[in-house]
């Protein structure tokens, strides 16, 4: 007797699935993304309803200006928050001496310049790869620069981190225990497994409630329907070229990350569209087209008064394990997000959260963006034997976290007129002297003075 052959679940790129598939597909993409997305805001002072509104608007429009052919959901990024933290204590005072201060406008009004800023250099960056290719822009931000970045970017957020569970310990290491317990042990178990934060988050809540550190008066107080808190840059305000080129500098950091996510996302499509028995899709050809839709959702949330974005890994695990890339179900998702964004209570219902629970999470947040920039260093297999890498790396490292710890402010006292006229923060400082150095060692390199590179022994 023939076994009758399974038909192959899936949709690509340009697939509309059925209206029910449609909808639980784009929950589940919301879903995914919400607790990290949320989180940033509430870490950095922004409007939860505006952050959301921006997140699917965002996406929609990176969507479009891919022609619908990348597949990627934009949430908040967590490699803003050290400078974006560093920009409103400096330039708005009042943003953080406030633990009840849920929201910043003034300070949010002159990030969003900057986050502005990023969206110009992703977009320019994208045309340079577009026409150059991308093994040129590899000479001038290797994963060295790149990878201590990013470590610089994670571990800076430290003192934060600590200073936030500090408001209760004991509900903090449960937050944090419960969140790396679910981390570890749901992989693999299917859209549960890809909540850990906000699991971690809802036994914290727990966890809090008895103890009385939750404000339920907020959720009876806010409306039910609202219109998000959307602002205007503050492109007049004298501090806004520190702050774009503080922020804008941070995508040295997010541009490797949008690529592997795009790498990523291209072998599963591409496997997919094998078993279907269909012609391969290869989305790693569009880096530069990838990271102008970066930019594009960067546009959005900058004019709007969002957390600067990135396309997320969490959703991109989702569309993996469920083998759903198709476009249209992401913009039904962002369609949703923008609606969330109205609901009142929902953002209330976010800010009860007490401080303890954020810091328990941040704890192990803010160390994974650290141990990311490990990863990028160890997985392109960089020659830390070689004292021209070590140099680069070095530097980065204890300007940017020493700066951060030893400093009045993290900032350098090196002022600068217009760009800098208060100091430089230490990430920002860290991140120019290491492209600084690598740019020296590009137009004089040792082997001019007969050095021999030594041999990686890793490989």
């Amino acid at each position: 007797m023939a076994v009758k052959e399974q038909p192959i679940v899936g949709y690509l790129p340009q697939d509309t699935p059925p209206w029910g598939a449609m909808l639980s597909l784009a929950f589940q993409q919301v879903l995914t993304m919400f607790p990290a997305t949320v989180l940033v805001a509430i870490l950095t002072k922004f409007d939860i309803g505006v952050t959301l509104l921006a997140s699917g608007l965002g996406t929609i429009i990176a969507l479009l200006v891919s022609g619908r052919r990348i597949p990627m959901y934009y949430g908040s990024s967590f490699s803003y928050i050290t400078v974006v933290v560093t920009a409103m204590s400096l330039y708005a005072n009042d943003c953080f001496a406030d633990p009840a201060t849920f929201y910043c406008p003034e300070g949010v009004k002159l990030v969003q310049v900057g986050i502005i800023g990023t969206a110009v250099v992703e977009v320019l960056v994208g045309l340079l790869i577009m026409r150059i290719g991308k093994a040129a822009l590899d000479k001038a931000l290797p994963p060295v620069i790149t990878g201590s970045v990013a470590i610089v970017i994670g571990i800076a957020l430290a003192g934060a981190a600590l200073g936030m569970a500090g408001a209760n310990w004991l509900v903090a290491f449960i937050t944090l225990i419960f969140t790396v317990a679910f981390s570890v042990y749901l992989q693999g178990k299917g859209l549960i497994g890809m909540l850990p934060i906000l699991l971690g988050a809802v036994v914290g809540y727990l966890v809090s409630i008895p103890m009385g550190l939750v404000n339920f008066g907020l959720i009876s107080e806010a409306e039910w329907i609202r219109v998000p808190n959307i602002t205007l840059p503050a492109f007049a305000d004298p501090n806004a070229w520190a702050v774009v080129v503080s922020i804008s500098l941070i995508a040295i950091a997010t541009i490797p990350e949008s690529t592997a996510h795009l790498y990523q996302m291209s072998l599963y499509i591409d496997a997919l569209a094998k078993e279907l028995k269909k012609a391969p899709i290869e989305i790693k050809k569009l880096i530069g087209l990838n990271l102008i839709a970066d930019g594009a959702d960067d546009v959005i949330v900058g004019l709007l008064g969002g957390c600067a974005g990135t396309n997320y890994g969490e959703n991109n695990s989702l569309m993996a394990i469920t083998r759903n890339y198709s476009v249209p179900v992401l913009m039904v998702a962002g369609v949703m997000a923008i609606l969330l964004g109205f609901i009142g209570k929902l953002a209330a219902l976010v800010n009860t959260i007490p401080v303890a629970v954020t810091g328990g999470l941040a704890i192990y947040l803010f160390g994974v963006i650290g141990m990311q920039g490990v990863a990028l260093i160890q997985s392109e297999k960089v020659n830390l034997f070689e004292p021209r890498q070590l140099a680069v790396g070095a530097t980065i490292l204890i300007c940017g976290i020493g700066g951060n710890l030893a400093l009045p402010n993290g900032i350098f006292p090196f002022n600068i007129p217009v760009l800098f006229p208060s100091g430089i923060p230490a990430i920002v400082f860290a991140a120019i002297a290491g492209i600084l150095m690598n740019t020296l060692f590009l137009i004089l390199p040792p082997s001019v003075f007969g050095v021999k590179e030594r041999e990686n022994i890793n490989l």
